[in-house]
């Protein structure tokens, strides 16, 4: 049905168009979460901060607030500020706490929580990597920016943990979107929200709902809408980490800092164990393959130890990344899944060598060019299959690439689409 004549029967259906900011009433409030890289947070220096060079905390120690994630504008004009953007990036470990935090003196918040202007960067590659033109889609069928369209970014440095685990990060993300989830429902009617992510962000709304108590689900959540994301983790990751092995000093970086957050500086993150293949998904199917030895998602601990990450990084992937992969469950809140396939995706890697720090051969599958179809599979026996799962639907959109689904008007067409059926078959 044209997105159009949907539209039509939707309002025929429900109220009339209402006048708040130009939003269609009868609409369920729509909370969208980006992927990863797609949410913007600044930082402040204090006394604490011990720069890499001095001119790192000089500019920016005592004067407030500054924009961190993603500095496009500023690293064009000057790029020898990438270093001090790194430093300033990382995450310690703290044993005393048992979670990860900021580096010492660096302290950071998410920009314009609530609302989707944390994802429009100046950076204009980013427009179509990040949510920009699904926003603009929805606001073509009647959603406005805080009447019924929301947004809730994240620190994507940080990732959920299971449950006997700190994760103060993760915490106050579950505490800003209850609250946010609560506000748009009651400010629309008492309408249940549609929670809508794209790729990690998937992540993050799976465990917030998991974590959340069912009757609230229930009362709060009508459709929770889910592009480019699987279950399982990405091999491609595997050979991210392996490329980043005795990058100390690290290799020159890209032109941009997005560039470098998501190659060698990354390790620092927790979220980049948490986006290692699942052996639940996997099980032992060689995924890095040498002429001594294959790597699995069963034995990803060997893998973390060959690429250099020290004891301690591994036990925290054991303890924290890995739980979550085992333990997954179906959030069981009516679920839709739009995945894209026939693009050549990452499968396995080869070093024949055993040399990590070479190029590796690569041998590719179906998926989006992210994600493999192997994992989508996977969503699709994991949730669909489990009996208190309330309702599921897979949709696979031919051609079309991890970025393409919230950029390529074909794709684009899709998800609103779907997003209207869940206000068509409420208001019917």
């Amino acid at each position: 049905m044209p997105l159009c004549l949907l539209l039509a029967t939707l309002l025929v259906a429900g109220a009339p168009a209402a006048a708040h900011g130009g939003a269609v009433s009868g609409l369920h409030p729509v909370i969208l979460l980006p992927g990863y890289s797609c949410s913007q947070f600044d930082a402040r220096l204090t006394d604490d901060y011990d720069p890499p060079t001095p001119g790192c905390g000089v500019r920016r120690q005592g004067r407030g607030w500054f924009r961190l994630w993603e500095n496009y504008t500023a690293l064009q004009a000057d790029p020898s500020l990438l270093p001090c953007y790194q430093d300033q990036l990382r995450l310690v470990y703290d044993r005393a706490a048992g979670d990860y935090r900021n580096a010492p003196g660096v302290k950071t918040r998410v920009v314009s929580f609530g609302t989707t202007r944390s994802f429009r960067f100046d950076d204009p590659e980013q427009k179509n990597t990040c949510m920009e033109k699904l926003v603009e889609a929805l606001e073509g069928v009647g959603y406005r920016e805080g009447a019924n369209l929301f947004g809730a970014p994240y620190d994507f440095r940080y990732a959920p943990a299971p449950r006997g685990k700190v994760a103060r990060s993760f915490a106050h993300f579950r505490s800003s979107l209850t609250r946010l989830v609560e506000r748009a429902s009651e400010s629309n009617g008492d309408r249940p929200v549609i929670l809508v992510t794209h790729s990690f962000g998937g992540t993050y709304a799976m465990e917030f709902l998991n974590q959340s108590p069912l009757p609230w689900r229930l009362r709060y959540v009508e459709h929770f809408v889910m592009l480019c994301q699987g279950v399982g983790g990405l091999a491609l990751n595997m050979q991210i980490l392996a490329s980043t092995m005795g990058s100390s000093p690290p290799p020159p970086p890209p032109p941009t800092l997005r560039g470098s957050v998501l190659t060698f500086g990354n390790r620092n993150f927790e979220s980049v164990l948490s986006l290692l293949p699942s052996p639940k998904v996997y099980g032992d199917t060689p995924l890095v393959i040498t002429r001594s030895k294959n790597y699995s998602a069963e034995n990803i601990l060997e893998f973390l130890a060959a690429v250099g990450f020290s004891d301690e990084e591994v036990a925290r992937y054991r303890t924290r990344a890995l739980p979550l992969m085992l333990n997954f469950r179906a959030p069981v809140v009516p679920m839709t899944a739009i995945n894209g396939v026939g693009v050549p995706t990452v499968d396995k890697v080869v070093y024949w060598d055993g040399n990590f720090t070479g190029k590796p051969q690569v041998v590719n599958g179906d998926g989006d060019g992210i994600v493999n179809v192997e994992t989508v599979r996977a969503l699709d026996r994991l949730v669909g299959n489990d009996p208190d799962q309330l309702y599921f639907k897979s949709v696979l959109i031919p051609n079309t690439t991890h970025n393409g689904m919230i950029s390529d008007d074909s794709a684009l067409k899709t998800v609103v689409k779907e997003i209207l059926e869940v206000n068509q078959a409420t208001s019917s």
